[in-house]
């Protein structure tokens, strides 16, 4: 069976240091953080990042989008959560 965004997200907050939630959330402003951590993608450090702005660098990171003016600000969708649990080393296979 094909896991969820569920189980995705939770996989890729274990492979960053992060807390797997019980219930189903996007990603908060420090888990982005640490997504973009483990990328090695640069963000602003003296103001606090937008979540926006963090979720068009991570996709720009991981091949989704040619740069971060040509990525979507959305919440990320599961085929994008599977290139960036790729991407940090993710497991999320049961």
């Amino acid at each position: 069976m094909s896991p969820t965004v569920h189980e995705i997200r939770n996989a890729i907050r274990a492979a960053t240091g992060r807390f797997e939630r019980d219930v189903e959330a996007s990603f908060t402003k420090e888990e982005l953080e640490a997504i973009c951590g483990v990328l090695d993608v640069e963000i602003d450090r003296a103001g606090r990042p937008s979540t926006t702005r963090m979720r068009r660098l991570i996709r720009a990171q991981v091949g989704l989008a040619e740069s971060p003016a040509a990525a979507d600000d959305a919440t990320f969708r599961k085929a994008d959560l599977r290139a960036i649990a790729e991407a940090v080393g993710a497991s999320f296979e049961p």
